[in-house]
């Protein structure tokens, strides 16, 4: 995750960092959380694999009915896990699907993590956020609100959704949230669909007053696989990234913030702009890109538990390949303390393997080598190069 705008105007300064760094995860401001000293992740928890819609870019491959992966874990083994999180002081649980409403205890799962005293937040496809349901996520601790919106058109985001009318009820959703002071904000899945409507989007998500907009790369994971071809290649990507980039230097440090996802190299493409316009936060961007030590965090400070108890190094790893175990066998935190896990090893020194060009690149060490899911997908080979990453070919 790449925070653009924190960076270009020094939001998340080193001396912020260094205040907060021996503070409890409870305790660090969520904008901070990337730069903390705990090696503790944010677990991203797929809570179910049911959903509503049947997005085309859809990681988990999430629908209507049960998967085949197992039964999901029952209402004592959430609730287990959850005490297991809360005894690692885990910085975030993040509760995503699936469709997370669409379990029937959410509101016993969210309420006794908070309980637990653990920060959490929603990622969600904002359909079943009514102003009673918007309500009720406030009430039960949850601090942030993830809504999917991937056009400014109703066209462009039904299509890809697959579902008529979703577009109007996460706008919504957003407003909604906005109107009891419930933090909420826009993510999106570019694609060769609907990137040209990027612009247009940042101008909804103003006019809405939305506090965050995250835009996510594709990745090739779950129904993802399906629709690779509609990925961006790298010069177009480099591209978006420049207008996000030009977006966020023209606004001021406590607008919206503007975040990437899935593509590492974004943070050396910020480098190198603020050091080719002598920009002043250029030392403290490098600093803080330094102290979170890798800016893929897979499998280090990020974790992905899905609904039937496996634990991946990220939610987009989601294979057999990439298991960790299961936290119905082995509880979370030995699980992720175990230092002779093949996978945790493999992911935890990333740098030490890497090839091509990803291997000779002198940022290596600051990127992690780009997305090793990707890689993985295009040459069968974890530690190849990301095919996305335009470095050295801008």
């Amino acid at each position: 995750m790449i925070r653009i705008t924190q960076l270009v105007h020094g939001k998340g300064t080193v001396s912020d960092a260094l205040k907060h760094r021996n503070k409890p995860p409870h305790e660090v401001p969520s904008r901070l959380l990337a730069f903390a000293e705990t090696r503790r992740p944010v677990v991203f928890w797929n809570i179910t694999s049911r959903c509503n819609l049947a997005c085309e870019h859809c990681y988990l491959s999430a629908g209507t009915g049960q998967h085949d992966g197992g039964q999901e874990l029952s209402l004592e083994e959430a609730k287990e896990f959850i005490s297991d999180l809360a005894q690692m002081r885990v910085p975030l649980l993040l509760f995503t699907g699936g469709e997370p409403l669409m379990r029937q205890d959410f509101w016993t799962i969210a309420d006794y993590a908070a309980e637990n005293g653990l920060k959490t937040a929603l990622s969600t496809n904002g359909t079943l956020i009514t102003k009673e349901v918007a309500m009720r996520i406030k009430d039960s601790g949850i601090e942030y609100v993830g809504v999917s919106l991937d056009g400014a058109t109703e066209a462009t985001h039904d299509a890809m959704r697959n579902q008529p009318g979703c577009f109007r009820k996460a706008v919504q959703a957003l407003r909604n949230c906005a109107e009891i002071g419930l933090k909420a904000g826009i993510r999106v899945t570019l694609t060769r669909d609907n990137y040209n409507e990027l612009e247009d989007l940042l101008a909804l998500s103003r006019e809405l007053k939305v506090p965050r907009f995250c835009v996510y790369w594709l990745v090739p994971s779950g129904r993802g696989k399906d629709i690779y071809n509609k990925q961006l290649t790298p010069q177009e990507m480099y591209r978006i990234f420049e207008m996000l980039y030009q977006y966020a230097k023209a606004m001021g440090p406590d607008d919206m913030e503007i975040l990437t996802v899935d593509a590492p190299q974004d943070g050396i493409y910020l480098l190198e702009k603020l050091k080719a316009e002598d920009n002043p936060e250029y030392e403290n961007a490098l600093k803080l890109l330094q102290y979170t030590g890798d800016s893929c965090s897979a499998g280090d400070r990020v974790a992905n538990v899905d609904p039937y108890g496996n634990v991946y190094p990220c939610q987009f790893a989601q294979m057999d390949e990439f298991k960790i175990g299961n936290i119905r066998e082995s509880k979370f935190y030995e699980l992720w303390d175990d230092a002779t896990n093949p996978i945790l090893k493999a992911f935890r020194e990333k740098t030490q393997h890497l090839k091509g060009k990803c291997g000779s690149c002198a940022y290596k060490e600051l990127c992690g080598g780009g997305c090793r899911i990707r890689a993985f997908s295009e040459y069968g080979d974890i530690w190849a190069e990301d095919p996305l990453c335009n470095y050295n070919g801008i």
